[in-house]
């Protein structure tokens, strides 16, 4: 069982929440409001009457300053959030500009010598090592900033200085009030617009976010009060008013993305049809808040009185969202039984936490061969990226970057989003420097998730069995994880290697193969650095690449197996290959169609390489005649780039078996006396005097031979006569041994045991026993049994444990009545059977 613990400063509508983690309101649920908040906090609402944007912006400021001068005269620190990341170095800006105007400078800056070791004087050395110009210009006056679009590092420095009393004024975004616990005496919301991408326009910050900011009034260590003040329009005041009196309930953000995790169960296998969904459904928080307020969902109250749980909304909604994963190809949702079932896309998009978007671009997007311009052009459109903005501020930037680092066209330019997105995939590429910090943020964030949506990209296409994409989609994955060019040399992925040594060898063009064919001091002469030749050598000789032979084996004109020996052709160091192993993707291919007919992931140990051990691969693939004039084995390795290896399957010299009719002819035979048998006992089990064609074509082979025998013939060509009659040859040839009948269903069984009980028994005297699930003998009957009678799944469970059981082990024939019945659900035990 697992217990779950909520925990909220800001949550108006407890009760829902409680509800939804089943929590037991008489015993584990707890709520204490704003009387019993450590620090008492007061607010102020400040509304501003002009209507004309600049002036609207100019009293703000003002308003805003004045609010900052009187806290910090008082002696306490205070934050500014605002609600854009240029607009943190503005409002700094114009308070510290104000504050010199004013003559009012000396009250924001620190007291502390800027020379000393320690306290103020390191802080200010330590910042004035920033590459933020405007972060350093601002903290020699008691100012700073932080938002998203700052260094790491810089973040952490603001944080730290702010805590230590260093900054009086603290001019922030909102991702500071959720990120980081960082209280002040007073914080201020200066403007309560903020631009919501997906809209395309201007909307009123969420009351959760200005709870949320008030949070870091007041520091119960240093503070006996703490004060929030919102800075809004004057048409904007009531509104905000009202929020914070009478607090709106916290709405379920659960429907926008409910294919993505419907899709993320069907994977998982805990939902396989839409009475599963429901049920899944009616445990989330949107299930509670349909109910509470079914309007926001666009439910009417007509449809809450006919359906009070709200089951028949929650199977729409669930049918909607499995009619689109549908007809993404994510899953097969059948509309008349209601089963759903994951597909390799689908299963593919949750392993990869590829969102359902995303994965329709890619359908309509991807082509079965695509240059490499067009995948970067993809990636970018991912809606992975569609929280980035463009701003107007890095177009200049976009473009010399363009300029500099972008080997591949972009499609869409540096002012349309995926063309910003795909500008910043080439330049970490290329190693780009970046400079400004909004850009540094997004080109981490692109980074880390670019490999993690091509990798998925690869996996698609590998299930479609195109070698040509897998293999481009493998290697821009690689390039991603390595920071590199597949042009460049494979060696830049030796961090030993220094970038001049590296230069000279793309500068002559210097492969790994001929590497590795020269002498050391061969190569030291080239490179003109005879010191490092044995090093650039062994690098080389580190590389990990595979050797591989091959033999092909036809098993019918249609079939076709092959046997691979594989090796390691490298030398394995630790400090460059891990300690364990390395992997490869190894498949078949036809060029010529573009198809992959088999593919494997393949990995060799350290110990393997070591001591130099050969692994066996076998793949059956089909043939198609006319031969193509040859396949290809291709090795890929997962990690390195550039390190392939490519073996010709050539069909020149292949023989293939002979063919063979679809048919057998049915030999123009004079019919064969029952008395062929041999014996007048056998003879009086029939009543007719002579075997039909069939049996006396195949009579010979079943009573006088030992070979396996398939026999196909149409409902009435006596087939049961046939298995007889092998099974005569046993009674006869192997006494004391066993014949094994395998009939698919049990009427089949209780038919063959009613008939051979007259006809075996009474007869011939020969024992036959029913081993069905409604007749389990013991092993003393088995033992004593001449045939056993039974159904697949019995014989597959006595089977198993054959070498403690005597008499499995004294079974001389098996008959398989109704063998076609192995492609269908229960072939596989039958095919057990078999191979066992």
């Amino acid at each position: 069982m697992i217990r779950i613990v909520g925990l909220s400063a800001t949550l108006p509508n407890y009760l829902d929440v409680a509800r939804f983690l089943r929590v037991n309101p008489f015993l584990g649920l707890f709520y204490f409001d704003t009387r019993f908040r450590p620090v008492p906090l007061g607010t102020t609402f400040i509304g501003v009457k002009a209507i004309k944007p600049l002036q609207q912006l100019q009293d703000m400021d003002s308003v805003c300053y004045d609010k900052v001068f009187s806290m910090v005269q008082k002696g306490h620190q205070v934050m500014v959030f605002v609600h854009a990341r240029n607009s943190t170095v503005r409002t700094a800006m114009v308070l510290r500009e104000t504050a010199q105007q004013k003559g009012q400078l000396s009250i924001f800056e620190c007291q502390g010598d800027v020379n000393s070791s320690s306290g103020y004087g390191l802080a200010f050395k330590t910042i004035s090592r920033s590459r933020n110009k405007q972060l350093v210009e601002l903290f020699s006056s008691g100012f700073a900033i932080h938002h998203a679009g700052m260094l790491r590092c810089d973040r952490s420095l603001v944080e730290k200085y702010f805590q230590e009393g260093f900054i009086k004024v603290l001019v922030c975004t909102s991702t500071l009030a959720w990120g980081v616990n960082l209280p002040a005496h007073a914080v201020i919301i200066k403007g309560t617009e903020i631009y919501d991408a997906k809209h395309g326009s201007f909307v009123d910050l969420g009351i959760l976010d200005v709870l949320q900011i008030f949070g870091r009034a007041g520091r119960p260590q240093f503070d006996s009060s703490g004060h929030g003040t919102i800075i809004t329009s004057h048409d904007k005041l009531s509104h905000y008013l009202s929020l914070l009196t009478n607090q709106f309930p916290i709405e379920s953000n659960f429907l926008a993305s409910l294919a993505d995790n419907l899709n993320a169960e069907i994977a998982l296998g805990t939902i396989s049809n839409i009475d599963e969904a429901v049920e899944w459904l009616s445990y989330t928080y949107l299930s509670v808040r349909m109910k509470m307020n079914p309007q926001v969902y666009g439910i009417n109250y007509n449809d809450v009185m006919e359906d009070p749980s709200l089951e028949k909304k929650c199977r729409e909604f669930i049918q909607i969202a499995a009619r689109s994963l549908d007809k993404a190809n994510m899953i097969r949702f059948n509309e008349r039984t209601g089963d759903l079932n994951i597909t390799d896309l689908g299963r593919t998009a949750s392993h990869y936490y590829i969102k359902y978007d995303t994965v329709e671009i890619f359908n309509e997007l991807m082509k079965p061969i695509m240059a490499d311009s067009d995948i970067l052009s993809m990636v970018s459109q991912a809606q992975e990226f569609q929280q980035l903005k463009v701003r107007d501020d890095e177009l200049n930037e976009l473009d010399d970057l363009t300029l500099m680092n972008c080997v591949i066209p972009v499609s869409g330019g540096s002012e349309n989003l995926h063309g910003k997105v795909n500008i910043l995939l080439q330049t970490y590429l290329s190693r780009g420097r970046v400079q400004s910090f909004s850009l540094m943020s997004d080109s981490s964030y692109i980074s880390q998730n670019a490999g993690r949506i091509v990798r998925a990209l690869f996996e698609i296409v590998l299930r479609k069995n195109n070698p040509i994409l897998a293999g481009r989609f493998l290697t821009v994955g690689k390039m991603f994880e390595q920071q590199l060019w597949d042009f460049q040399s494979p060696l830049r992925q030796f961090t030993s290697l220094s970038f001049e040594i590296l230069q000279k060898i793309e500068d002559i063009n210097l492969t790994v193969d001929r590497i590795r064919d020269m002498d050391h001091r061969e190569i030291g002469k080239l490179l003109r650095h005879p010191r490092m030749g044995e090093h650039v050598k062994k690098c080389a000789e580190e590389f990990p690449l595979l050797d591989i032979e091959e033999t092909m084996q036809p098993i019918t004109r249609t079939v076709l197996r092959i046997r691979l020996t594989v090796k390691a052709n490298f030398r394995w160091n630790d400090k460059v290959h891990g300690k364990t192993s390395q992997s490869y993707w190894i498949w078949v291919e036809d060029p010529d169609s573009n198809f992959m007919y088999h593919h494997e992931y393949f990995v060799i140990t350290k110990k393997q390489v070591v001591k130099n051990e050969a692994q066996e691969l076998v793949m059956t693939i089909p043939l198609v005649e006319p031969l193509p004039p040859q396949y290809y084995i291709r090795a890929i390795s997962d990690h390195w780039l550039g390190c392939e290896v490519y073996v010709p399957l050539t069909f020149q010299h292949l023989i293939l078996p002979e063919t063979h009719p679809p048919h057998t002819d049915l030999l123009s035979l004079q019919p064969l006396p029952v008395k062929a048998l041999g014996s007048e006992a056998l003879e009086s089990l029939y009543k007719y005097s002579h075997f039909n064609p069939v049996q006396t074509q195949i009579f010979h082979c079943l009573y006088h031979t030992d070979v396996n025998v398939l026999l196909g013939a149409p409902t009435g060509s006596g087939k049961t006569v046939a298995a007889e009659i092998a099974m005569f040859r046993v009674f006869r040839e192997y006494p004391g041994t066993k014949v094994v009948y395998i009939a698919p269903l049990k009427a089949l069984v209780r038919e063959r045991i009613e008939d051979w009980k007259m006809r075996l028994t009474q007869k011939l005297g020969k024992t036959v026993v029913e081993l069905t699930g409604d007749a389990s003998p013991d092993a003393r009957a088995m033992a004593a049994a001449d045939v056993v009678v039974t159904t697949p799944e019995k014989w597959d469970g006595v089977s198993r444990s054959w070498s403690t059981r005597a008499y499995v082990r004294d079974v001389s024939l098996i008959v398989i009545d109704e063998i076609h019945l192995l492609g269908e659900e229960r072939g596989p035990v039958l095919e057990i059977i078999v191979s066992r």
